[in-house]
Order: C-alpha cells, then structure tokens, then sequence
C-alpha cells in the first residue's frame, strides 16, 4: 500500500496516546501518513514522538506563514486519501458537525473533499449527552464513518461507552475503506440525482409545494458516491446539509430543475428521487394577492411542469442508460407504480406509501418502506433507514451497471 496516503488528526484526550501505535501499525503496512495535532493533542502526546513515527513534520499551526503560503490546510486534506480523526474529541465532533473551522484540524477538515473516519473519544457522560448525539447523527448523514467507541473504565474512573476503539480496531477499518475502495464498482460513471420539493411561487410570498424533505434522495447521492460515481445532485429547497464529494446544484421551481438536468448530461444513470409540483400558477402575482373585505377568493389558472422523468426516458439521444423514478403514493401504491412505469417510459420506479397508514408519514421522517417496480416484476423491501434503502438501491444500481455493462 505504498501509494496510500492518511491525513491522520490528533485530538485532545487521554486516548490521544493509542495514536502512536496507529501510526506505528500503519507504517509497518506501507501507509504514508501525515499528522495534525490539535493544541489540546500535545497536551498528550508530543510533536517530536509523532514526527519520529510518521517520519514527517508535525502540523498544528493554521497561521503557519510557510504552510499556509501554499494553502496549508487545502493541500493537507486533498492530499491524502482518507482522513482519520483518533481521538475524535467531543470538541471535534461539534466542529465537524457545524462546520467550523477555527484551528488546523477544523479547517482541513471543512476543506476536505475526501472520506473521513472518526473514532470518538469521551467520558460516557459527554457521549451519551444529547448534544454528541445529534452531532453524530449529523456526521453519520454527512457520511462520515465511525469506529468505536468501546465500553470500558475511563481515566476519569466512570464505566460505559466512550474509550476510543483500540488501534488494531481502527487499522482495521482503514483496511476495509482500501479494500472498498480498490472495487468501486461505480468509477467512471456519471449519476444524476434529483432530490426535495420544488416551489412554484404564486406571488412574492406564497408558493406551492409539497412536505418532501430530500432526506431519501440526497442519502442516494452520498451512497451512489461511495460507489465511485461522480454524483451530479440537483436539490429543491430543502435544510437537507451538501453530501460530501457530490456537486449540488441548488434550484426552486420544476422548470429550474429541468433546466439543471438537462445541462447535466450525459450521464450513466439519472434516479429522479425529487417530488416535483406537478402544476404551477400560470403567470406569479408580482404583488402580494390581498383580501379586499369582500370575502371573494382569488382564481388561481394552473399548468403544468414539465416532467423531468418523461423526458429523459423518452430522450431519443443522450438517454441514460438507466432511468429510475420515485412515486410517492397514499393508496394502491403497487399498481400505481406499475401504471408510472408504463406512462413514463422509465426503467424502475421505488414507490412508498406516504399516507398516513402503518407505513405512511414519509415524508421528512427517517424511515422509509419501498417497492423496487421493474418490467420483470416487483421487489418489497422492510422498513428500513432512508440511509439503509439508499445503500440497498446504490448497490443494485450498481449491479445492474455491471451486469448490462452500463
């Protein structure tokens, strides 16, 4: 593994130690590896014991005049394949969480275009707090991987979850990324993803629209791009965070929309997970619409979007090889689904119930039941983790590919 590279962080905590032999253990395999040790880190471990193991300079200074001359911070994060946080301090996480950038290891971090593994590192208190937890919820969304913590005694004398995994643990989900990384069975295809609402304005303040949250949709983009595909993701308005490594191109209205997946193409695969507004108002009020205290109701002359998913399947040059389409449905959802099959000309069509039945409520929850319709039959899945259907279905694209040859 000698032309592998690790950006390796150094956070502030007793653990901080168990980073030594992780770098030892890296070395011995041929990892390259580079380090930055936080401020609170060489509280703990010094700058000279992790220069002699990595056989590089130590880093820690963002105002570094020689460093940051050349972008410092940009080239460290870009440079290595993979950038590890050991011990992921609670500190860190937060900053990771909500993107702040106020030392080295923030920035790089913020600044990184590649995948990052934490191993978090706290008294089982600070763990289990609810704040650690929704910003490990939001790491994980942002698809960062995680490894640990264990359970054990603390040096603070506690007992519970929070010692940070053992470094033979850690090797050895660095070893599993490689290994992952050398089959990327999606490298060299182009993917787009629609994802969200879009709003049609009705006037300066009003506008229709639908409760979709791009949480299934924009999880896809972020597990498609795990595969090695480069991810073109094409969002409504949504509070849905950019998943990392995937361009997003941010638009309001269906026709906004259509426009960004047309100057998309070509592409390999294009998955239309975004619930468009099927009709908008014709002609926006450039004033707000007021009531004038005669109780009468405005007339509102709707037409129709266009429709992205149509049109692509029916795209007589440039047609992704594979089309797929969402139908979010509040009853007959299978035969529905058939019925948006043969009317839009796709491929496959993943269909939910979105009532208000056992399985309804989908839409901005983070559960989600599917059933995969194709033109040789229909796949149910269980109720699963919109991350969990987003992985499933990244994996049979990614199938298919293969096995068509995509």
């Amino acid at each position: 593994m000698a032309d592998k590279h690790i950006l390796l962080v150094i956070g502030g905590g007793i653990a901080a130690y168990k980073s030594l032999e992780l770098i030892r253990r890296l070395r011995e395999r041929g990892i390259g590896v580079r380090a930055i040790l936080t401020r609170a880190g060489s509280e703990f471990v010094t700058p000279l014991s992790v220069s002699a193991l990595t056989g590089d300079k130590v880093y820690g200074d963002l105002f570094s005049l020689t460093d940051e001359a050349e972008m410092g911070h940009i080239e460290l994060s870009r440079a290595a394949d993979l950038l590890v946080v050991a011990p992921a301090t609670a500190d860190l996480m937060a900053k990771m969480a909500n993107g702040h950038a106020d030392d080295l290891a923030s920035t790089a971090l913020l600044a990184t275009d590649k995948r990052v593994l934490i191993a978090p590192a706290m008294n089982v208190r600070m763990w289990e707090h609810a704040a650690t937890r929704r910003n490990l919820k939001q790491l994980t969304a942002d698809g960062v991987m995680v490894v640990g913590p264990n359970d054990g005694d603390m040096a603070c004398g506690e007992y519970g979850p929070g010692r940070m995994a053992e470094p033979h643990e850690i090797l050895g989900r660095i070893l599993a990324f490689y290994e992952g990384e050398a089959n990327r069975p999606l490298d060299g295809r182009h993917v787009i993803v629609t994802s969200g609402p879009t709003h049609e304005p009705i006037d300066p303040v009003r506008y229709i629209a639908n409760r979709s949250s791009g949480k299934q949709g924009h999880a896809l983009a972020a597990a498609l791009a795990r595969l090695g595909a480069r991810v073109t993701l094409v969002s409504g308005p949504v509070t849905e965070p950019d998943p990392t490594g995937v361009q997003t191109i941010h638009v309001e209205t269906a026709r906004d929309m259509a426009q960004a997946v047309e100057d998309a193409l070509p592409a390999s695969v294009a998955v239309c997970a975004a619930a468009v507004a099927d009709w908008r108002v014709d002609g926006e009020a450039g004033q707000k619409i007021k009531k004038d205290g005669s109780g009468a109701v405005p007339t509102l002359s709707l037409v129709e979007n266009p429709d992205i998913l149509a049109s692509l399947s029916r795209r007589n040059q440039g047609r992704p090889a594979l089309v797929i389409g969402f139908a979010a449905e509040t009853e007959k959802v299978v035969d529905h689904a058939r019925a948006k099959l043969a009317r839009k000309g796709c491929d496959w069509i993943v269909a939910n119930d979105v009532g208000s039945g056992p399985d309804g409520g989908v839409m901005g929850s983070t559960d989600n039941t599917v059933h995969i319709v194709t033109g040789e039959g229909i796949e149910s899945w269980p109720k699963l983790s919109k991350i969990e259907v987003a992985a499933r279905l990244a994996a049979r694209i990614a199938l298919t590919v293969k096995e068509r040859n995509i």
